[in-house]
């Protein structure tokens, strides 16, 4: 069932001011009188004009829309200098409202055009459906949603226009919740590795979970790729890492290693590199963000560690991959634990918990009950010593430095940072980044 309605006047001129207000008439109409909801949230799109030719559209919008009551609080003009700004400020309202399945009406050749601007702004979680703009006597045409059609009709270079004037639009707002701020480690030589883990300030994510500086997008989030893509524009340039040379390791929650340069995995927590420049990252929100640094031989590493990857070994995996690739000394490697979550929050049901206990009886706590607590930066510096790491090259805030400030508990900051196991499914995830300085 449609639960908003999105009406595209973008594109008709302002010299057709009687033909928009007859289409908008007819259209409402059909709206108020086919929904089998009480009346559906709607939103009529307008490019925003200059003088008097703004407010002679504007009147003739109020005009149409003085007839409809029971729209009455549910219907809103957005006026925006261009597409993606109307349509970013739509898709505001839905989430705020959290609706997802869409009705479009809009004239024949603007289809092709807003399927673009769709595609890029919102993700799988939103459900689309197309209509003319005419008068419309199917009111079927209000319940049933058709499939997105697949393949792009557009020329390649309309596409990347559309695209650029996204970026540009989301490049001129405002940071939210305040600055960016990065936490670096005063362990991590900062002559020969350019490093930091990230919190939720400074991007443009509004989505209460998400905001602010949301850095992973998924199918199941509200979040769209080119928002998390803006947030991390954002963080290479206050970092000053090169996006082009970005890399991020593809999470599997296991314990499989890329080589930079060889053959990448389809899946893997565990990212190396000793090439200059180059920075690499991993995600965590609740799970460990964690940073390798050999400042001998000059190589690097980044993991994600969660419960499931730290039983699995995937910190000393990343050890073992710098040794073998680039002859670094155990000895030699440094590694940070990044913001995750903490023993005063973290449970896992008690046949998972077992496996804690095996590693050292201290990773759990209430051990007898059915969710125990469970410490994985315990677990993961017993294994990072017993590899060979020495713990005084293991940099944990909660048990060795508190005012370094950076191995937070995620779900003890909701100013900070994200956390799953507070938040939920629809949750924002921060990163760990170094790299190599030229």
């Amino acid at each position: 069932m449609v639960e908003a309605v999105l009406i595209d006047l973008f594109s008709l001129p302002a010299n057709l001011q009687n033909n928009i207000q007859g289409l908008l008439h007819n259209t409402l109409e059909t709206i108020e009188k086919c929904s089998s909801i009480p009346a559906p949230f709607v939103y009529v799109m307008c490019c925003q004009r200059q003088g008097s030719e703004k407010n002679s559209e504007q009147e003739s919008l109020l005009q149409a829309l003085r007839d409809f009551q029971s729209l009455k609080t549910r219907l809103e003009v957005v006026h925006a200098l261009t597409t993606a700004a109307a349509l970013y400020n739509i898709k505001q309202r839905l989430d705020e409202k959290d609706l997802s399945i869409i009705k479009v009406i809009l004239p024949t050749l603007r289809k092709d055009l807003m399927k673009v601007y769709i595609d890029h702004l919102f993700t799988a979680v939103y459900q689309f459906e197309f209509e003319v703009l005419q008068a419309v006597s199917d009111c079927e045409n209000l319940q049933i949603a058709e499939p997105r059609s697949e393949g792009q009709t557009l020329p390649m270079q309309d596409v990347a226009l559309i695209q650029s004037e996204i970026q540009m639009y989301l490049e001129s707002l405002p940071s939210l919740k305040g600055e960016l701020t990065i936490l670096r480690s005063s362990l991590i030589p900062e002559d020969i590795f350019l490093h930091g883990f990230t919190t939720r300030t400074g991007g443009i994510s509004y989505i209460p979970t998400l905001s602010s500086c949301n850095l992973f997008c998924s199918s199941k989030r509200r979040d769209p790729q080119i928002v998390v893509k803006e947030n991390l524009r954002r963080l290479a340039n206050a970092a000053g890492f090169n996006l082009e040379t970005f890399h991020r390791v593809k999470v599997d929650h296991a314990n499989a290693v890329c080589i930079l340069g060889k053959t990448e995995p389809d899946n893997y927590d565990g990212i190396v590199t000793n090439q200059k420049g180059v920075t690499i990252a991993a995600p965590g929100a609740d799970c460990i963000p964690m940073l390798f640094a050999d400042p001998v031989r000059k190589a690097c590493g980044a993991a994600h560690s969660g419960w499931k990857g730290t039983l699995l070994g995937v910190s000393m995996a990343t050890v073992n991959a710098m040794v073998s690739e680039y002859g670094c000394n155990v000895k030699d490697i440094l590694v940070v634990l990044g913001p995750s979550v903490g023993p005063c929050c973290y449970k896992l049901p008690h046949e998972s918990a077992k496996e804690f206990h095996r590693i050292d009886p201290k990773c759990v706590r209430l051990f007898d009950s059915e969710s125990p607590y469970i410490d994985i930066r315990r677990a993961t510096r017993i294994l990072l010593e017993s590899g060979g790491i020495l713990p005084e090259n293991i940099q944990d805030d909660s048990v060795t430095d508190q005012n370094q400030n950076i191995t937070f508990c995620t779900a003890c900051h909701p100013d900070k940072f994200y956390s799953h196991f507070r938040d939920g499914t629809n949750f924002g995830t921060q990163i760990g980044f170094i790299s190599i300085k030229d």
